[in-house]
């Protein structure tokens, strides 16, 4: 028995609509549709993993983070980088995924 495709899943294979920002061969970026910032986006690998510390080969985890640096800086000069791994951890949708969180006027309320 297959895994469930998972939210991403469904909208790298365009079931369901978003607002795609960025797209390779290897991810895809989008807005989040419950944004927490002004400027909220989603950086999601193509290759399925249900959390980033099942990402274990160091040039597909470098290749995450550097797509996610590229999107950030096409969007805002300044920007917050944030994975949430596991459900106790603050993770909804089980699907490695980077926010990319920017836009604030005077910045972020907080550091963390």
């Amino acid at each position: 028995m297959t895994a469930s495709p998972t939210l991403f899943t469904r909208i790298i294979a365009r079931e369901i609509p978003s607002d795609i920002v960025y797209e390779d061969e290897n991810y895809i970026a989008i807005r989040d549709i419950a944004p927490k910032a002004p400027i909220h986006l989603l950086v999601i690998p193509k290759k399925v993993s249900a959390r980033l510390d099942e990402i274990t080969d160091a040039q597909e985890m470098g290749h995450l983070w550097l797509t996610a640096v590229k999107v950030a800086r096409q969007h805002a000069a300044d920007y917050r980088l944030l994975v949430n791994s596991g459900e106790k951890g603050g993770q909804v949708v089980f699907h490695t995924h980077i926010h990319i969180l920017a836009g604030w006027e005077n910045g972020p309320d907080s550091d963390t």
